[in-house]
């Protein structure tokens, strides 16, 4: 079980004793009358490894993205259902130690469990290895989550762009429809940023708001507020 795990979580432990502990949860170190720990110290200590090298990477891939936003960027990206999306990618739930009452309730497929459970993950990788090791795991998920629409649309450009705006008098943003493709059912529509009538930034998605949202998120990219990938 062990050497199938650590094929998929692309790790080989040294210590085989600190895996064995991220992989158990409390309910089963209780029925094991005390032969077992649980990964709750580890789940702590994953908590801020994996908020580390989180904080790291953002810090240096968006560097004028301002603390407020790497701040909203960093929580969406290690917030419990993000982080049961991680444990969900490599099939953690198969390998949870749970007593036989909390499997029963189907705890494997537990939100909280499978979050903790990468949490105590990560802690493990860090302890058996040190941080580049730890930072190599966490950011195979981290990066590909970025990219992600659905973490890219929870980010309002609109409102980050308009702030910035704001802070020069007489500079005004409005959004312009400049194209449209495709039938009723699956159309896409282009929206042009414009600052003061010069266009900043264009962006294309399936209903107005989301061209709109991309039309800013470009403009912030020209104008230098982070990488645009």
């Amino acid at each position: 079980m062990i050497a199938e795990l650590e094929k998929k979580i692309g790790y080989s432990f040294k210590n085989k004793k600190l895996i064995k502990i991220a992989l158990t949860h409390s309910s089963f170190a209780n029925e094991s009358g005390g032969r077992f720990q649980s990964y709750e110290r580890l789940e702590f200590l994953g908590d801020s490894v994996l908020g580390l090298v989180t904080s790291n990477y953002i810090f240096k891939t968006f560097p004028n993205l301002p603390e407020g936003e790497l701040t909203k960027l960093r929580a969406l990206l290690v917030c419990e259902k993000q982080l049961c999306e991680f444990s969900k990618q490599i099939g953690l739930k198969k390998f949870v130690k749970l007593s036989r009452g909390e499997r029963h309730c189907m705890g494997q497929n537990r939100p909280s469990i499978l979050a903790d459970i990468f949490e105590a993950i990560c802690a493990a990788i860090y302890l058996d290895a040190g941080i580049k090791e730890a930072t190599e795991f966490i950011l195979r998920f981290v990066v590909p989550a970025i990219k992600n629409p659905k973490i890219q649309n929870m980010q309002d450009y609109k409102t980050d762009l308009q702030e910035i705006v704001q802070k020069s008098p007489g500079e005004t943003i409005n959004y312009v429809l400049i194209g449209e493709k495709g039938p009723d059912h699956d159309k896409r529509f282009t929206m042009e940023a414009r600052i003061n009538s010069n266009s900043v930034g264009r962006g294309t998605g399936r209903s107005k708001k989301e061209a709109e949202q991309q039309a800013a998120k470009s403009a912030l990219a020209l104008m230098g507020y982070f990488k645009h990938h």
